[in-house]
């Protein structure tokens, strides 16, 4: 968990720096299309409007990031990385033109990684986590899709982040925690008459 806590922590320390001078750093997000908001690729999942937008993420961040690196161990900082840069650039080719801030994305893209990598192992413990992370936060995908073009929320963040995370999850799922070969019957019985005998 050091690493989740430690990156929490540096959104809440920045968090904090924006309450304590009043102030609202959205020039840090991202910006579709336009050289000033090529930066918020970087530093928009930094970047909250308020606490409510802070802690409305702060949770989901942290229980999604332990469980990616304590089960993806090998692998997680792989992942948090493309997730993390795919789901910014992707927003900045994509989306509408406004400032767009918040880890929202990386949340997506880390409950759909986990999900569906889960899924395409076919491995019972790894399926265990994608149900739970199904049971926790299936409710976060209502917010991929608004009923109107224009919400105050960064919808499309959402969208781009859960595609990282399943393209993510297929890229890398030869690497990370693999279902264990199963034994072939025939070389079974041989052995035990090996023994036998």
């Amino acid at each position: 968990m050091v690493f989740p806590l430690a990156f929490l922590f540096l959104m809440f320390t920045v968090r904090l720096v924006e309450s304590l001078e009043n102030a609202q750093w959205y020039f840090l997000g991202v910006k579709p299309l336009s050289f000033e908001g090529l930066l918020g690729i970087i530093t928009a999942p930094l970047i909250h409007a308020d606490w409510g937008h802070f802690l409305a993420n702060a949770g989901p961040f942290l229980v999604l990031a332990s469980v990616l690196f304590y089960v993806y161990r090998d692998i997680a900082f792989k992942v948090f990385f493309w997730i993390y840069f795919l789901s910014g650039v992707w927003l900045w080719f994509g989306a509408r033109a406004a400032w767009h801030i918040g880890a929202s994305g990386l949340v997506y893209g880390m409950a759909s990684f986990l999900f569906l990598s889960g899924i395409i192992r076919n491995y019972v413990p790894l399926i265990a986590v994608s149900m739970l992370v199904i049971f926790l936060y299936g409710g976060l995908f209502w917010g991929l899709f608004p009923l109107k073009w224009q919400v105050d929320y960064s919808w499309e963040a959402h969208f781009w982040g859960t595609l990282a995370g399943g393209v993510v999850a297929v890229v890398y799922r030869h690497e990370g925690p693999q279902k264990p070969p199963v034994e072939d019957d025939e070389e079974s019985d041989g052995d035990w008459d090996d023994i036998m005998n």
